[in-house]
């Protein structure tokens, strides 16, 4: 659901005792004061607006243009499910995403020209793949010359299916909004729920490999990033190979010296892949069933907490951390922060506008004297 998308709202259900909690750590209880909101564009919305019903201010809709989509490659993360990968047009997808990138001129607004036709949508673009696969003139230039019939049309099938849960991302009728994050807030929450599994996956694999990217070509480790994804099983299973399970693999292996810290929140951490299990240098563990609880990614449990942690409560957690050799118990406060509309106290100054709206058209430049223009 959206219990993210208030992180900046106070709590109003919190009390004294909760607030004292805060206070013994050295914490003042209350919202995240920098927060960015992002959510998916309303199905069928012409203006891109947000899809999200718990607030109306403070967040915006993101999405790729139609010439980002080309110009960055990101065809293969429309087929990012593991059945995918281990299917034969995976080769289509890579030789398609090329010619695209060759092919595609970029116009107005994000569409872009191929071969003198203009795309406005997402639906264009895969009509017109389409027919350059059926075509047998154009056939081995945008699918290989190695490539079976059978294959080609594997590949038509789903681009076409993707078009019911990719299309209202990739837009050719909305301005380019930059970067698929803003640097300036402190926290960025991505609301995805309101998405199709395919549409979720890629999502998250664009945005993982554009920050990575970025870190990379910064230099420098600070500032550190933190990347908060929930259930890291779904897009790191233990079996299978994916291109978004190849860069979390990426950041689990090399992330520290650049700067990025994954934290991954899942229900069953025996489903992630072994390697970035065995990477990770903080575990908490909060309730688990007794299956889960005798699994080996459970061994830093020593065998009285493996049996206390079935019947931990909420909020009480088994942190192991390499700093002290046991796992310590920790108990963590009420979110001082909303976490649904019932809880959260007024809407923040700061959200009166979008907080990734960089330009005011109404702005008046170089005028603090009078705010009327004539």
């Amino acid at each position: 659901g959206e219990v993210l998308v208030l992180l900046d709202h106070d709590n109003t259900k919190i009390d004294e005792t909760v607030r004292a909690s805060y206070r013994r750590l050295g914490m003042e209880p209350g919202a995240f004061k920098s927060v960015e909101v992002l959510a998916p564009p309303r199905e069928g919305d012409s203006n891109g607006v947000p899809d999200v019903a718990c607030r109306s201010t403070g967040v915006d809709a993101f999405y790729w243009t139609l010439a980002e989509f080309c110009q960055l490659n990101l065809l293969p993360f429309v087929f990012a499910d593991g059945d995918d990968d281990r299917q034969q047009y995976t080769m289509v997808v890579h030789q398609v995403a090329a010619r695209l990138r060759k092919e595609a001129r970029p116009k107005d607004n994000g569409a872009i020209s191929v071969d003198g036709r203009l795309l406005t949508s997402y639906r264009d673009l895969v009509d017109l793949v389409c027919e350059r696969l059926a075509d047998d003139e154009t056939r081995t230039e945008w699918a290989g010359s190695a490539i079976g019939l059978g294959t080609v049309n594997a590949f038509i099938r789903r681009l076409i299916a993707s078009g019911r849960d990719i299309g209202r991302l990739i837009r050719g009728d909305l301005p380019p909004r930059g970067a698929a994050l803003s640097s300036d807030a402190q926290v960025t929450v991505v609301d995805l729920h309101n998405l199709p599994d395919r549409a979720q996956r890629f999502v998250v694999g664009v945005v993982l490999r554009s920050e990575f990217e970025r870190k990379e070509k910064a230099g420098t480790a600070r500032p550190l990033q933190f990347v908060v994804l929930d259930e890291l099983n779904k897009y790191a299973p233990r079996e299978g190979t994916s291109p978004i399970k190849d860069i979390l693999l990426d950041i689990a292996e090399r992330g520290r010296s650049l700067g990025v810290i994954l934290i991954g929140a899942q229900q069953t951490a025996s489903e992630v892949e072994r390697r970035i299990a065995s990477n990770s240098a903080i575990r908490v563990v909060g309730r688990l069933d007794a299956a889960e609880a005798t699994r080996p990614e459970y061994g830093f449990l020593t065998q009285a907490q493996r049996m206390r942690v079935l019947m931990a409560k909420p909020g009480t957690m088994f942190v192991a951390q390499p700093e002290l050799p046991v796992p310590l118990v920790v108990n963590f406060p009420f979110p001082a922060w909303a976490t649904r509309p019932a809880e959260a106290g007024s809407a923040p100054a700061a959200t009166a506008r979008s907080v990734t709206a960089k330009v005011d058209p109404f702005d008046l430049a170089g005028d603090d004297e009078d705010d009327i223009p004539f």
